[in-house]
């Protein structure tokens, strides 16, 4: 018995989305967990300085990335499903 050749690519997409974000979580929380809270860089704003550190910046860097990767992705794939021809 085969896959059919849309489930099969669904199925494949599925898992790379989810491995996406295993790793961006994976290495979210090792970055939060080895750069200290007190190492990062200072704006200035209306009401004061705003210390932001480079363990949050880390952490919300690499979920962006793998927002954005998934994002690409599905893109792709639904590009991939709206040029191609009929199937029968």
């Amino acid at each position: 018995m085969t896959i059919p050749e849309p489930i099969a690519q669904t199925v494949q997409l599925a898992f790379r989305i989810a491995f996406v974000w295993a790793g961006g979580f994976l290495l979210a929380v090792a970055v939060r967990a080895l750069l200290p809270d007190q190492v990062g860089f200072t704006v200035a704003g209306k009401q004061g300085p705003l210390f932001i550190p480079f363990s949050r910046v880390g952490f919300w860097t690499c979920l962006w990335a793998a927002v954005t990767v998934t994002v690409l992705v599905v893109v792709r794939a639904m590009m991939g499903d709206i040029t191609s021809g009929p199937t029968r």
